[in-house]
């Protein structure tokens, strides 16, 4: 696992088991602050042991950003810490979280131990504050990778925690085109000197923008490409030999798995539309 520090306070942990994925420690004199928690225990527990080094307090919170298992997993493994997260992901973690988690332990040893905690705080609309000394830390609902997804902004630091709104490629099987533009404009709201995005590298302040601009025009490249491919008649399998270069991203981030998820938002898109 991948640890860096992006400010005085704040901590990045990136996985090395899974696609990248990436959680965060907010550290105050009050407590600290966590940004999900990574799917796999190995991982977590590296984190939990760290804590201790720099946030004499323990963690106080955890924050979970939306309800996927690469998120949420880790939660249980903080049990003395309050967590929040979206009402939406309280109710999506009942009605998936667990059907999923007995088919991946059934595929996957290595989450044997996991046990599926459910938030214990959770708010409504479109954001909720934490304050702890002088660390404001806003939670702002951001819909469109999925329905719950909320991104951490920590105001003092300038660090804004986007989760999957902002990855290498966007990804929309498990959420929507309109509310996942609305989620990105949000982003240039917001006075930003580091973006860790839910996959990936930590954006830098110079880098953001541009980053923002790349997705935006990402989601306008696929709607095209379906909309095409069914005009046209060509229908999946030209969307299946499609390549990400072709709307201006590159296929290396994620260690190549970027193509996969620009293949399974072409189809999920084009089925949707073709129902439609």
């Amino acid at each position: 696992m991948l640890r860096e520090r992006v400010s005085d306070n704040i901590y990045v942990f990136t996985s090395d088991l899974y696609a990248q994925v990436t959680a965060g420690a907010i550290v105050t004199p009050e407590g600290t602050v966590l940004v999900d928690s990574l799917p796999f225990p190995s991982e977590t527990r590296e984190m939990a042991s760290f804590i201790p080094r720099v946030s004499p307090e323990g963690v106080r919170y955890v924050i979970l950003t939306h309800y996927h298992a690469d998120h949420a997993y880790g939660s249980y493994l903080f049990p003395e810490a309050d967590l929040i997260s979206h009402q939406l992901c309280r109710r999506l973690l009942q009605e998936r979280g667990y059907p999923a988690l007995q088919e991946a332990k059934a595929q996957e040893p290595l989450l044997e131990d996991v046990e599926l905690r459910l938030p214990d705080v959770t708010f409504e609309g479109q954001e909720m504050a934490l304050q702890l000394d002088k660390q404001l830390i806003q939670l702002i609902w951001a819909p469109g990778h999925t329905r719950d997804l909320v991104m951490v902004y920590v105001e003092q630091d300038k660090v804004l925690f986007a989760s999957d709104t902002m990855m290498p490629v966007p990804s929309i099987v498990d959420g929507n085109l309109a509310p996942f533009r609305r989620s990105l404009e949000r982003i240039k709201e917001l006075e930003i000197d580091n973006l860790v995005q839910g996959h990936g590298e930590v954006v830098l302040v110079g880098e953001v923008s541009q980053a923002v601009r790349a997705s935006l025009e990402y989601l306008d490249s696929i709607e095209k490409k379906v909309s095409d491919a069914i005009q046209s008649g060509n229908g999946k399998d030209a969307l299946r030999e499609d390549s990400i270069e072709s709307t201006g991203l590159s296929r290396l981030p994620l260690h190549g798995q970027v193509q996969q998820i620009h293949t399974a938002n072409l189809l999920t898109l084009y089925e949707r539309r073709a129902d439609a």
